[in-house]
């Protein structure tokens, strides 16, 4: 199934979290991003578009202002994500240079998304960058963002970004393999859901809670963005953007995951 949903789709937004693009030190992962957009290229040169909501404006800020590692206030925390914000953008740059590809950086909040010029000018914008061979990278606007126009999550922001651009297929990298039943990390006897097409059932089977929020912004919010996908027709994968060549193996068939379906 997750094969055929590759091939089929022509577009397709997908979404790297913090822990994908993180390595052990908590820095960006250069090999990951180098590796990830080669894999990206290879699609590009069978037909399909590529779009990705990239996380990582904290990780890439820390890998340069380590000083500010324990500084929670909100504006520090702002102040990292401008800092990180451009060097995220050079790593995927320098990433897709290798293959003569161009990015184009796309930061968004909730409010955009509500506003029907905003909307309209974003998705002309996408289309535009797309047609024309270029890499769009989004991520949330950190900078700017509150409580009161935060989207909250990069994996809502992915599922809104694939309805502004009625994508074909949203892919989320996470840390973990799929949907379990349980928490893998802490119970072995979790299963994998491979396959799911009522949401609102399988939230009934499963254990989600305080403990079990793994991964960037936790199961619940990657169901939520499943399930705004799905209301749009979108099909969603959920799988380890942490396994080699996550991208080629999951176009081969090779690597699990969950599948959203309607």
């Amino acid at each position: 199934m997750v094969k055929q949903l590759i091939a089929d789709a022509k577009k397709i937004v997908i979404k790297i979290g913090s822990n994908t693009l993180a390595g052990k030190d908590g820095k960006i992962n250069f090999a990951f991003l180098d590796d990830f957009a080669q894999q990206a290229a290879s699609l590009m040169n069978e037909g399909k578009q590529i779009v990705i909501v990239s996380s990582g404006a904290q990780v890439a800020g820390l890998s340069t202002m380590d000083k500010w590692v324990k500084k929670k206030d909100i504006h520090y925390r702002q102040a990292l994500c401008a800092v990180g914000q451009v060097q995220l953008m050079k790593a995927w740059r320098r990433a897709f240079e290798k293959d003569e590809l161009f990015i184009a950086q796309i930061l968004l909040t909730r409010e955009d998304f509500s506003d029907k010029n905003r909307t309209l000018n974003m998705r002309n914008t996408l289309f535009t960058l797309v047609d024309e061979g270029i890499v769009p990278i989004i991520n949330e606007n950190d900078t700017v963002s509150v409580e009161e126009i935060k989207i909250g999550d990069n994996d809502t922001l992915a599922a809104r970004s694939a309805i502004l651009w009625s994508a074909d297929l949203l892919i989320l990298f996470s840390d973990i393999d799929g949907l379990y039943n349980k928490n893998p990390k802490e119970d072995p006897n979790a299963a994998l859901v491979e396959e799911v097409r009522d949401i609102a059932e399988i939230r009934k089977n499963i254990t989600i809670g305080a403990a079990n929020d793994f991964g960037t912004g936790g199961i619940a919010t990657k169901l939520e963005a499943a399930e705004l996908a799905l209301s749009f027709g979108i099909p969603t994968i959920l799988t380890n953007g942490g396994n080699p060549r996550c991208l080629e193996s999951l176009a081969a068939g090779s690597q699990k995951g969950t599948v959203f379906l309607t």
